[in-house]
Order: C-alpha cells, then structure tokens, then sequence
C-alpha cells in the first residue's frame, strides 16, 4: 500500500462518495457516478492519497490519513503497521489524475515537416496530405512502426498521459490497417478503426469501391480487435451517406462509433454523429446552434482539439458557446504527423485557455474526466476510491500553472496503475 502526502491541491474529479475508503481493488468498486458536474473541479487542500495496488483506495484531507490507513488494516504513519505502506512526501506539489487523450493517431510512419512549413507560409490545409503517411506507413516494417508508437507514447506519458486511445488509418488496405490493430492492441484497450479515414490513391477514380472494401472486409476482419469505429466525414474524404453506411456496418460488428466531424467545412456531420448515436465527435470546428442542440440531446461528447487548429490556423471554436447550449466538452490531442504533430495535453489546456476561453478548470477537467466520458471510462480521470491509481505530480503548487505557465514542462512526476513511470526531476 502507498500513501502519497504533501499535497497542496489535489484535484480528484470525484464526489465525497467516491473519495472514501475501500476494501480490495478490482474495478467493482469504482464509483458509478465518479465525476463531479460537467466542468466543475473537486479540489481538497493539504491532501493526501491512499494507493492499494492499481487501484485508489481513498484520497481525502491529509488529516485524515492515518485513521483511513488503520481502517484499511495497514496501521498508521506512527505504527509498526506502517511498515506495509510506502509513504511519498511531495513537499507541496499539486496532483491531478492523469490525462485521457482521447484522440490519437500515433501508429504511422514518415515526415511531414515541410507540409507544416509550408501551411505556416500560407498554404490552406486539406485533408488531402494523409495521403504521404499513408504511403510511408505502407511501407514501414512492424517493428518500425511499433517503434515510433512506443516512442510517442513514452513523451506523452512525461507529459502525463495515463490513457490513450490510438487510431489506425494510415494504412488503408485490408492487411495494413489490421497489422496496425494488433499493433496498437499490445499498448491499449482503446482501440479505433478508421480505415475511412480518406480515400486511397489506388481507389481514386472510385471512392465507392473502397467504401465497399472497408464494409465488405476490412470491417468483418476488424470485429473483436477494435473497439471504435470512426470515420473522417469531410468535403475530401467520406460524404455523410458513406459516413453512415460504414458507421452502421461497423456498429453491427460491435465496434462504438465516433467521427471525425466538421473540422474543415460547416457540414451535416455534426448532426449525423447525434443521430447514429456517436459517443464522441471530435473537432467540432464549425457548428451551428442546431448542430449543438442535437449533440446536446443526444448526450454526444464533443472532442476538441487546440492542437489542430494551432498548427492548422483554423479558427478557435470557442467552449463557452459549446456549454452554454448544454455539451460536455472533453480535450484530446489528436497527435498526427500532418495536422498536428504534439502529444502534449498541458500544452492543449494552454491553448484551451487562452484561445477557446475555457476557464482553467474546464479546461483540465475536459483533458481529464471529459476524456474519460469520451471512452466510456468510469475508471480513469478522476481519483476516488476505486479509480485506477494514474496521476500526475506537478511542479507547482497548483494546478492553474497548467495554463498560468504555458510552455513550462510543470510534470515532475507520473504514476500509472498504481507505479512511478516516469520521473522528470533534474538529476544533479
């Protein structure tokens, strides 16, 4: 057993239910309704956190440390008991649970750096450049593109990352696309098939017949290796009937839906999303009061991403117009190499404050609960009892320093599943 004290605010996104003691660890104890109201953080001062193998076993005033540790039968900080706990003094850092990036395309291959220098000297972005990963990804080995994703999931994780969804859609045949599930299923739960993610070159003169490639059998081949299916539904790539028709086929094998949705152009994809019952639709860039009332209705999550429009110079959606017509809002990265090649949730909330005027606590709630609702997670993204035990350590005494401190590297510490991995403090 551990317990982690000394810190000054600990956001744990959780009721005073679930932040009580619990006895064992498996995922029956996690609180059912784990997270506070849409937004709103629950922060406790002077704090400490009980952790019982992966899992939380209470997070509460530091005051209150010692009597839950002899509840749980591990003594006190001042018994021989306590030789069974591991205690950690941080000495006044903050702590919030790790972040849920929702929105990931790491397993690729290639460069494309120019395409990016080239958009900052004024070329307009189209959905068109996925077309040069694929071409890199086809010819990449596995061991090359497992490689690069373990890479880019080792930086996110310093960044504090705990949970990641990761997409397929650089490969674009049969074989590549599920070389690339089994892949990404060795590194997560969370894993999405967007073999409609554009039309390949080969199918150029014919996007139906590749559509038809993607229901008839990339689909069948994906059922029980993917847990999402997701399609980019934009003017260049797949229109709002070929949208629907692979969503429903891929619903039919089992799989969730989610899309891509809206990031380019003003188009139906929103509402589709609401209809076809989508999760999550991520981007969001574009919609109408219609679009917002539907998503609302229909208790569709509307992924963000501040990182897409940074590197895109697309405009900033702006959060307040989103709540206020009743969305829950989560952040993601949507780390890609074309669109927008950072893996950095802190530099995301960063751009959320400043640009999509969340305030700073919806905007860390977002990266973390919103994303968990974006999966369907009821235990990661927030830290009550029976959470699994993923948090971050900050190099700050709050958690405002997220956004107060932009571009200043502020995780000093990660904890997945109960276990230190990763450590980011200076080596003298």
């Amino acid at each position: 057993m551990q317990l982690i004290t000394g810190i000054s605010e600990l956001v744990t996104n959780a009721t005073s239910a679930s932040t009580s003691a619990v006895h064992g660890t498996d995922e029956a104890n996690a609180s059912t309704h784990p997270t506070t109201e849409v937004g709103q953080l629950n922060v406790i001062t002077d704090a400490a956190i009980i952790i019982d193998g992966e899992r939380v076993a209470w997070s509460g005033p530091a005051a209150e440390a010692d009597a839950t540790l002899a509840h749980l039968g591990a003594g006190s900080a001042g018994t021989t008991a306590s030789a069974n706990v591991e205690t950690t003094d941080l000495g006044g850092k903050a702590v919030i649970p790790g972040f849920v990036d929702s929105h990931n395309h790491l397993i690729f291959a290639g460069d494309r750096s120019a395409e990016f220098a080239a958009r900052m000297a004024g070329e307009k972005y189209s959905a068109g450049g996925i077309a040069t990963t694929v071409a890199a990804t086809r010819a990449a080995t596995d061991e090359e593109l497992e490689a690069n994703l373990v890479h880019l999931l080792d930086q996110a994780t310093r960044q504090g990352t705990t949970t990641f969804e990761i997409k397929t859609g650089y490969g674009l045949t049969l074989d590549d696309e599920i070389r690339a599930l089994n892949i990404i299923n060795r590194h997560t739960e969370e894993s999405t098939l967007i073999a409609a993610h554009v039309v390949p070159p080969e199918f150029k003169e014919n996007p139906e017949a590749y559509v038809d490639l993607v229901i008839d059998e990339i689909i069948p081949a994906a059922a029980g290796q993917a847990k999402w299916i997701d399609v980019f539904c934009e003017k260049g790539a797949f229109d709002e009937d070929q949208t629907r028709r692979i969503v429903e086929a891929g619903k039919a094998a089992g799989m969730k839906p989610r899309l891509h949705a809206n990031q380019l152009t003003d188009g139906g994809a929103l509402k589709l999303g609401a209809e076809l019952g989508c999760i999550s639709v991520d981007h969001a860039t574009f919609a109408s009061d219609e679009d917002l009332a539907a998503l609302a209705a229909a208790g569709t999550i509307v992924t963000l991403l501040p990182g897409v429009e940074f590197s895109t110079r697309q405009p900033y959606p702006d959060a307040r117009r989103y709540l206020a017509a009743g969305v829950t809002l989560a952040i993601a990265s949507d780390c890609n190499p074309g669109s927008c090649f950072t893996n950095s949730l802190p530099f995301c909330i960063a751009l959320a404050v400043r640009d999509m005027h969340f305030t700073v606590d919806q905007a860390v709630w977002a990266a973390t609960a919103g994303g968990a609702l974006a999966l369907q997670r009821t235990d990661v993204g927030h830290l009550g009892a029976g959470a699994r035990a993923d948090l971050v350590v900050l190099d700050a005494p709050s958690y405002r320093h997220l956004s107060y401190r932009p571009g200043v590297h502020l995780v000093e510490r990660v904890v997945a599943g109960g276990e230190f991995v990763a450590d980011n403090r200076p080596r003298l």
